[in-house]
């Protein structure tokens, strides 16, 4: 109430004399607020100059009630609207406007939100308020922290003999921060807009820069970083998706370009699966790279809308409701009739697209005669969550279905069936999780019908790609051990939020 008081108090005195001076045909007083588009405001005796438009793009708020007319105000002496309100805690309101970002470090978030609200800046009062509730909310402590410095060096400085510095068409970004980030054995590839540096950890001196690039002329879309061992290319391979190019480098011991493809077709999906390089695109290509033979193959699929790898197996979800599969084993021998042998594996009887792919696949549990038992878990556009199982004596036909569950309303993301748990997220950030029991490493019984858990992981991040970029919630971590979710409440943030995926306990 008594900021509706104040807020009546604004709007009365000299604005109300001068709208009942108006005649029909006279210009409306918020025209004579300010010099064309250029707007001055005095929040509690400090002046802001921003532009109508600034003010304006949030709908029903108190700014754009202002420049509309709608609401009268009062101003000082110099004719700039005067509003009587803190003006520290304006800034990050006006900074909002301007940018549609906020900075919640050294601010009171309960404060800022009050007067977000006051202002009706709805958008930015949702989004404190989920910051308030990260903050509130129960957390443990730091497991580990470690800082990974960027890479410095001139742009006329090439990066060393084999790897010689590209003739660049446009200015290159030089900015520090990190937009992709993948790792693997004891390796990290860190990818920023100009380069990707390469780091391995020693435990007595910490993360080394092992690697970088040459300078980029565009930003990496997507990286991959695999650790080879005897037979292939030693130490890291490092992949980029650049545009449609995708290129491939040994990083040690000695750096050097080994191979470069055009997928001619965005890249939406990339990652090593063995020893090969499997790049996806979402309109139904699928290309391999084979590290020994270095030889590029690609094939047409129907359009991809999710995948997994389990053993020597590629699974990819299409949206004809199908399930395919590449086993990567049979790959070099395929080479010179350029066929990747795609395989249909199973249709979904309802036809309905998989948006999620997981398959789980541990013949280290098999005797020899058990190795093609195969489980796989998948989700639908429609919500639904399936589990079909491939049993050894039913080998020549399809999986058969194991159980399936429809608690979802929205498409479903991502879906992990691990050792103990069966994991499920819809395009809400919805999570469900089932407890499975096994005998001998085989799925035994079904999950129960109820899921054990049922929560969602806040984040103002948007949707997420089907193809799991660096932003993704998750689920990550060992099928054998509990998996966590990784919540990242706001796009510009020092803190993450780390979930178990079983109860949804941070």
């Amino acid at each position: 109430m008594a900021d509706s008081t104040a807020s009546g108090a604004e709007t009365g005195g000299k604005g109300e004399a001068e709208l009942s001076k108006m005649d029909a045909g006279d210009v409306p007083v918020a025209k004579d607020y300010a010099f064309g588009d250029i707007v001055t405001l005095n929040v509690g005796g400090k002046r802001f100059s921003t532009s109508r438009q600034t003010l304006s793009w949030v709908p029903d708020s108190f700014f754009s009630s202002l420049m509309s007319g709608r609401i009268p105000s009062l101003r000082d002496e110099t004719g700039a609207i005067f509003i009587d309100r803190d003006p520290e805690v304006f800034v990050p309101i006006l900074h909002y406007l301007r940018t549609k970002t906020v900075n919640c470090r050294h601010i009171d978030l309960k404060t800022l939100r009050h007067e977000a609200e006051f202002y009706g800046v709805l958008p930015l009062a949702k989004r404190l308020g989920v910051c308030e509730e990260a903050e509130t909310g129960n957390c443990g402590n730091i497991l580990f922290y470690s800082m990974l410095h960027p890479p410095v060096f001139e742009q006329s400085t090439p990066l060393s003999d084999s790897l010689p510095l590209p003739k660049l068409g446009s200015k290159v970004d030089f900015s520090k921060q990190v937009i992709q980030l993948t790792g693997h054995g004891n390796y990290l590839a860190v990818a920023y807009n100009h380069c990707i540096c390469v780091l391995g950890v020693k435990e007595s001196r910490g993360w080394e820069v092992v690697f970088t690039s040459p300078l980029l002329d565009k930003p990496p879309q997507r990286i991959a970083l695999r650790v080879m061992g005897h037979g292939v290319p030693r130490g890291p391979l490092l992949a980029a998706a650049l545009g449609f190019e995708v290129k491939v480098w040994s990083c040690l011991p000695q750096p050097r370009a080994l191979a470069s493809f055009d997928m001619k077709i965005p890249v939406d999906g990339l990652f090593f699966t063995g020893i090969q390089l499997v790049t996806i695109s979402n309109t139904g290509r699928v290309a391999i790279w084979q590290s020994v033979q270095q030889h590029w193959q690609q094939q047409e699929v129907a359009p991809i809308c999710s995948y997994d790898t389990g053993a020597s197996f590629l699974l990819l979800g299409c949206s004809n409701g199908c399930i395919y599969y590449i086993d990567m084993e049979k790959f070099p021998v395929r080479m010179k009739d350029n066929d990747l042998l795609v395989t249909e594996m199973f249709e979904d009887p309802n036809k309905d697209p998989i948006t999620a792919l997981s398959i789980f696949y541990q013949p280290n549990h098999f005797s020899s005669s058990d190795e093609n038992w195969m489980e796989v878990a998948y989700g639908t556009q429609s919500g639904r969550v399936v589990v079909v199982v491939r049993h050894p004596e039913n080998i020549g036909h399809a999986p058969q279905v194991f159980q399936s569950y429809h608690v979802h309303t929205c498409p479903i993301l991502r879906v992990v069936l691990g050792e103990k748990h069966l994991i499920s997220v819809c395009a809400e950030n919805h999570v469900r999780s089932w407890t499975v029991t096994r005998f001998r490493g085989r799925i035994s019984t079904q999950p129960g019908s109820v899921p054990i858990s049922s929560f969602k992981v806040l984040s103002l991040d948007g949707p997420h790609s089907l193809f799991y970029p660096i932003n993704s919630i998750g689920p990550f971590g060992d099928l054998d051990e509990e998996q966590v979710f990784v919540q990242r409440i706001i796009p510009e943030t020092d803190t993450i939020f780390v979930r178990l995926s079983s109860d949804g306990k941070r």
